[in-house]
């Protein structure tokens, strides 16, 4: 029965994420907070109008809608909604999927991108990062020259480095790539920075984002923005039912106390340039690499990442050990901003471990 396994799929390994445990769980870059009490009782009241003995609305109107305002999608511009980001990768994957075709993106960026490509037939080509982990412009020119992506994946800031790529370097590559140019907004609440703005200029531009990075990361909803026409091609590999009664409801409800989330999100923001300056500061740390996002990638001396990641999950602190990559992320680790309780044990441990 084997031969009716793609080679390609039986290569690979599961995609792995930790059981949950008693870990300070700092490996995935969840908002820590929760909504305020007396929202929470609100949302709870509300429940009795989630209608889970029907069929989700297909077109989830009420969340679009909301959606629209709160992320600020330009006028004439449309959004297609998936169970998050990574289904929206998916879709578009599969909308412009042919034999020949190409995804392109630099490395290390967000493993999706990659796996994707695999899962739905096409091929894949990385483009290395320099030394800082910025975008080398002239490589990633000649490659979009030689390889005609259809589609070129920029996490902007970018997963697992942090850092937000020079957008002279995004806006040259949206004027002379091909196909489509995704930049991947996940961390947009903690950046600051955007190309939403931008759809209106770039023909060939979409924008993702996800809602899981605000704080609902539980909900699985993301979305991807872009000019009508190009929206509806992604739709139509869209499976019906995709965003449910529960999810609907839930972000609905909470994008309408978006003030909330942005309070959550500043005080991520403030925590974490708190925790750049102490991580630059510990013996054992090489480096500590700008982060615009709600995470900071380290890296330590050689050899040391694996028996410290070992030691600080033994110590009940659950990081990203992102050294048995190899290349460029050898010996980097990845920690989570979260609250100041939190971050002080996560300093206490490394302290006491490095």
């Amino acid at each position: 029965m084997k031969n009716w396994i793609r080679p390609e799929i039986a290569a690979l390994s599961d995609y792995h994420v930790p059981a949950p445990g008693d870990w300070i769980k700092l490996d995935a870059m969840e908002n820590p907070y929760q909504w305020p009490e007396e929202l929470q009782q609100e949302w709870l009241k509300s429940l009795p109008d989630a209608e889970i003995n029907r069929y989700p609305d297909p077109a989830a109107r009420e969340l679009v809608a909301e959606l629209h305002k709160v992320m600020e999608v330009p006028e004439g511009f449309e959004i297609v909604l998936g169970n998050g980001s990574d289904e929206l990768i998916q879709l578009l994957m599969m909308t412009v999927a042919k034999p020949g075709r190409t995804i392109l993106a630099p490395e290390p960026t967000f493993v999706m991108y990659k796996m994707i490509a695999q899962f739905v037939g096409m091929e894949f080509v990385g483009v290395p990062l320099d030394v800082d982990f910025e975008l080398d412009l002239d490589a990633m020119v000649a490659a979009i020259e030689q390889h005609q992506p259809a589609v070129v994946f920029l996490a902007y800031p970018n997963n697992p480095t942090g850092n937000l790529f020079d957008r002279a370097a995004i806006e040259k590559i949206l004027s002379m790539a091909p196909g489509f140019v995704v930049v991947d907004e996940a961390y947009h609440v903690f950046a600051e920075e955007s190309f939403m703005g931008a759809l209106p200029h770039y023909e060939n531009l979409l924008v993702m984002r996800t809602v899981s990075k605000m704080g609902l990361a539980g909900l699985r909803l993301g979305l991807m923005a872009g000019a009508a026409h190009w929206i509806n091609e992604v739709n139509k590999v869209r499976l019906p039912y995709n965003i449910n009664v529960l999810t609907q409801h839930a972000a609905t409800f909470i994008l309408r106390h978006a003030e909330v989330l942005e309070v959550q999100a500043a005080i991520l923001r403030s925590e974490r340039e708190q925790l750049l300056q102490q991580l630059s500061l510990l013996k054992g740390v090489v480096k500590v690499y700008p982060s615009k996002a709600n995470f900071v990638l380290i890296r330590v001396a050689d050899g040391s990442a694996d028996r410290l990641f070992e030691a600080l999950k033994e110590g009940g602190v659950l990081i990203k050990n992102l050294s048995p990559a190899g290349g460029v992320l050898a010996d980097c680790l990845r920690v989570t901003v979260s609250t100041p309780q939190e971050n002080h044990q996560l300093m206490d441990a490394l302290r006491t471990r490095l």
